[in-house]
């Protein structure tokens, strides 16, 4: 693999949601004109060690690697595209991470409903996952269902009052170009009484939709009203999502500085990841590591 080739980076554990992120990695491969690397992290405990022996282990390793072979063959088949199979041992989010760099990948793909714990179930994402998306230095997207289009109709940008608002516009200006997709942005005003928070958001709202337009993409600009708590937040973008039917990607900043709104920190990028049924971009600001894609 030359040092300029790019990838998009699959995390594959052989359950069926991590199959279902791969098989949608295919378009936005042939799109980017990347290959494939599909990671399996064999993760070794001390427990699960002394139950096996030395030869016992080298099969597991060596029947691992033989699947994981056979999937990249029949995907490379399917698709025409490229398919590396890597196998790595070590902690699951430092390989995905490491892997990440190593191969020049522009995106990592994951599935998300591993086995979870109760709480999990509760107000967290999986561990692995939640590690990948607070440290990756590139977008991850985010699959929590068996069935989404294939490709992108319509990218929806939740926008608040912090800073990082022209980076998540800039970004969706891009993805948007790259899919031939509409944008929908909106923001939620969760308390009517506020005035001052009402201007700004709407201000900042159609400010956005005039910047998108102007670089050619159809934008819709709407201001939920909704409630009176933040915890109003979350159902309400994801209730939008499901009800508008041509969304098919979701962007979000997972870290935010400004406290004036308390959006998508703590439990809330998690909320949105766990249970949206359409697939969620998770970015990282530029001032936080966050480095813009060249497409």
């Amino acid at each position: 693999m030359s040092e300029k080739a790019i990838s998009l980076l699959i995390p594959v554990d052989f359950n069926e949601q991590s199959l279902i992120a791969l098989e949608q990695s295919y378009n936005l491969a042939r799109l980017l004109q990347t290959e494939l690397v599909l990671l399996y992290v064999h993760e070794e405990r001390d427990f699960l060690n002394s139950l096996f022996s030395g030869e016992q282990k080298q099969q597991i390793t060596n029947d691992i690697n033989h699947r994981l072979e056979e999937i990249a063959s029949e995907v490379s088949k399917k698709t025409g595209l490229r398919v590396m199979p890597v196998v790595k041992r070590g902690k699951v989010h430092s390989a995905i991470l490491e892997t990440a760099e190593q191969f020049n990948s522009r995106f990592i793909l994951m599935g998300t409903n591993d086995a979870l714990t109760e709480t999990e179930k509760y107000g967290m994402i999986g561990s692995n996952t939640s590690k990948v998306i607070r440290q990756s230095k590139i977008p991850v997207i985010t699959f929590n269902t068996k069935t989404h289009f294939d490709g992108c109709r319509s990218i929806l940008l939740p926008l608040d009052l912090t800073k990082d608002t022209r980076q998540k516009v800039t970004h969706a200006i891009k993805m948007a170009r790259l899919f031939g997709s509409t944008i929908q942005v909106i923001s939620v005003l969760w308390d009517a009484d506020s005035k001052s928070i009402q201007q700004q958001l709407k201000a900042q709202l159609f400010q956005a939709q005039n910047f998108i337009q102007e670089a050619g993409i159809k934008c819709k600009a709407t201001l939920l009203e909704t409630g009176s708590s933040t915890q109003d937040l979350v159902p309400a973008i994801l209730n939008y999502s499901r009800d508008q039917e041509d969304i098919d990607l979701i962007m979000i900043m997972t870290q935010q500085e400004n406290r004036l709104v308390e959006f998508f920190i703590g439990s809330a990028a998690q909320q949105i990841i766990r249970e949206s049924t359409i697939p969620v971009m998770s970015i990282i600001p530029k001032d936080l590591g966050f480095s813009y894609i060249q497409f």
